[in-house]
């Protein structure tokens, strides 16, 4: 089973490319991880719509092959890292690559979020893409430290 983040957006800070890089090292070779950009569509003068509808066609592009799309929303699922060990431990239990899909400034389209898997949420606080990038990284490594029984993550 393999994890893609696909998120759209593009030249981010070096301190996020770098902490991303860390925890795709760190994920074990049975689980790897990987990072996809998408690019945002220009804004100009588009509406909402419009550049939300450009960005699906991109990242329905980039979602070929994935058996299951998880979508980051901010009405998505509060979970927590318990929560999505568990979530991962069944995903690798059924098989199958995994997309999660972090939206532009805009967002993500109604209908691509309608076609997910499921959705959650990283926190009730408004993140920059850029951060919530490199926290999902951190927290789907956390996740499988928990599946693992590794030290990384501790309770209590």
């Amino acid at each position: 089973m393999k994890l893609c983040i696909l998120a759209v957006g593009h030249k981010l800070p070096e301190w996020v490319a770098k902490g991303c890089a860390e925890y795709l090292k760190r994920m074990p070779r049975e689980l790897p991880m990987s990072v996809v950009e998408i690019k945002p569509e220009m804004r100009g003068s588009k509406t909402r719509e419009q550049l939300l509808a450009a960005e699906k066609v991109r990242l329905q592009a980039a979602l070929q092959g994935f058996r299951r799309i998880v979508v980051l929303d901010e009405r998505g699922a509060d979970l927590t890292t318990v929560q999505l060990a568990q979530r991962l431990e069944d995903w690798m239990r059924e098989g199958g690559d995994t997309a999660f899909v972090i939206g532009g400034a805009d967002g993500i389209d109604a209908a691509l979020k309608q076609q997910a898997d499921e959705a959650i949420r990283l926190s009730s606080l408004t993140l920059p893409h850029a951060m919530a990038r490199l926290i999902l990284c951190e927290q789907l490594y956390r996740a499988h430290s928990v599946v693992s029984k590794h030290p990384y993550h501790r309770e209590g």
